[in-house]
């Protein structure tokens, strides 16, 4: 399952509050989820919390998410440690502060051993840049190795790009819009969407349980044709 959590600001701006305050709301809305997932079933989860193109936010606002990133990373570590969970932090990491990344370092490590959550947090993410590095490293191992074909590249390109196999099944966007906003384009070729006027920070438990019952209820059929058990001719 992967989420785009969207709608901080805007939650913020409502209520006439800064928007900081949206971010800070929407923290905790990433500890109800990550607390709820491994209970119904979630063993995997991307969370998209900054993407490259939020660089151009005000100063202002992109200290302040930063700030809480490392505030989350520092105190909720043990607590993820505690229930089983492995963070993993997904995106480019060559314009971070020092001080963000050995948050990261630390969390990460500590995390390693999580078994019942593999909770991703996108951060200085671009799915377009991931799949064009990918593609360079992939392109470079098949020009040893020699001819390819989609069913040895498509492997290739999701290890490189998750450090995994796998698929997402359902993505969730909060906030209103309708749109992927360039997060895993790659791995979301045949998610199912699901498109919720539901501001992030407002986003509970409850409102996962009811993204799941409505994933299980979709007929997923992968560019096929639903089993008929039986027919008349």
């Amino acid at each position: 399952m992967a989420i785009i959590m969207d709608g901080n600001g805007r939650w913020a701006m409502r209520r006439g509050l800064p928007r900081a305050a949206g971010h800070r709301a929407g923290v905790a809305a990433v500890r109800r989820v990550v607390e709820r997932a491994p209970d119904i079933g979630i063993t995997r989860l991307t969370l998209y919390a900054f993407s490259c193109d939020n660089w151009r936010r005000p100063t202002v606002e992109v200290q302040s998410i930063f700030w809480l990133l490392r505030a989350f990373l520092r105190l909720e570590t043990e607590r993820l440690r505690q229930r089983g969970v492995r963070i993993q932090i997904i995106g480019r990491r060559d314009r971070l502060a020092d001080s963000v990344l050995r948050e990261i370092h630390k969390a990460e490590c500590a995390t390693a051993s999580g078994r019942d959550l593999h909770l991703r947090v996108a951060i200085d993410y671009s799915s377009r840049d991931a799949i064009t590095r990918a593609a360079a490293g992939a392109h470079a191992v098949l020009a040893v190795e020699g001819p390819t074909s989609p069913d040895l590249l498509g492997p290739m390109m999701t290890q490189a790009l998750t450090g995994e196999s796998g698929e997402v099944d359902l993505l969730i966007r909060t906030g209103g819009e309708t749109r992927l906003s360039d997060f895993l384009l790659w791995e979301c070729a045949y998610a199912e969407l699901l498109f919720t006027e539901r501001m992030w920070p407002d986003f509970d438990q409850a409102d996962l349980d009811a993204a799941l019952g409505e994933f299980k209820r979709r007929d997923r059929r992968f560019g096929g044709v639903q089993a008929i058990a039986s027919a008349t001719i």
